[in-house]
């Protein structure tokens, strides 16, 4: 149930950027920035290889993650297929927290659901490939009794899982934006991706032997969910900075919805394994979440 006043309640919002963008940071300042507005909020940690989210929420990792929930990689012998290989959807995706055991998720002091997707560092050799986790991150829907959940899906770096067709199920993409110069290239290249999803320009698939699997991927791509992409400025240091980068992102056609300011003691925080602390400007993540609201389309 979608609660007045809560226009994102219900959405699904994944994070992307470049390596060292900040992703997971922006991701948890906003999480806690939302949940102080009311917001049911869950988590899906959809990274294969970066630890420390649920710790830089003040909780502990779930015991379980949904690879295990689903059966495993099929590298591994296990059910969880690729999507560039394979782009069946998962089944029994749509999941109930009522109804899921308590191993995997947990709860925030401040009451934010975490989720992992999964990790490939303890898969064992030859099991490198973490497409599985990507379809899990696309197929993966969260329902809790009476309330309509926003979903965060904090994608690993780069470009691959968006390419993969792990956004096709999102509502929104959210661009983090460092200051570099790989970063402002990544959010032009996720922009224009998003705009060929939208405009149903359909996945290659030419590696497939089996037609009907050329229509199933063509139709996750033309039914797509995806509405829009927007851009986050992060660990800006001054104005100068701030004034650049969006000059360099104007030339792309890109505004940002806004810019979260370096806070020297979040790295500290990532090191020791602990929760990230208030911002160095709080008042940005509130007015980047007004931003959003006002996207809705009601």
């Amino acid at each position: 149930m979608k609660k007045k006043g809560q226009p994102l309640a219900g959405k699904r919002i994944g994070f992307v950027g470049k390596g060292g963008a900040g992703k997971s940071t922006v991701t948890v300042i906003l999480a806690r920035a939302l949940r102080q507005q009311g917001y049911e909020v869950c988590i899906l940690d959809a990274d294969s290889t970066n630890l420390g989210l649920a710790q830089a929420l003040g909780a502990t990792a779930p015991i379980k993650t949904l690879l295990d929930y689903f059966g495993g990689m099929v590298f591994s012998g296990g059910s969880v297929t690729c999507p560039v290989d394979d782009p069946t959807p998962l089944k029994n995706a749509v999941i109930s927290l009522e109804k899921l055991s308590d191993k995997y998720y947990t709860r925030s002091h401040d009451g934010i659901t975490i989720l992992t997707a999964g990790k490939i560092g303890d898969q064992g050799p030859g099991a490198g490939c973490d497409g599985p986790i990507a379809k899990i991150a696309r197929d993966l829907v969260i329902r809790q009794q009476d309330d309509q959940l926003i979903t965060l899906i904090d994608f690993k770096a780069g470009f691959e899982d968006s390419a993969r067709g792990a956004i096709t199920s999102l509502d929104w993409a959210i661009v983090v934006i460092d200051p570099t110069i790989a970063a402002v290239e990544l959010a032009a290249n996720m922009r224009d991706m998003v705009e060929q999803i939208k405009s149903d320009v359909l996945p290659s698939t030419a590696h497939f032997d089996n037609p009907e699997l050329v229509t199933l991927a063509n139709r996750i791509f033309t039914e797509a969910r995806i509405e829009d992409v927007f851009f986050i400025l992060n660990n800006v240091s001054n104005p100068e900075v701030d004034l650049f980068l969006r000059e360099k992102l104007s030339q792309r056609g890109i505004e940002p919805l806004g810019s979260i300011t370096k806070d020297s003691a979040i790295p500290m925080a990532w090191l020791k394994g602990e929760a990230i602390q208030a911002s160095a400007n709080p008042d940005q993540a509130q007015e980047i979440v007004a931003i959003l609201e006002s996207r809705v389309h009601l």
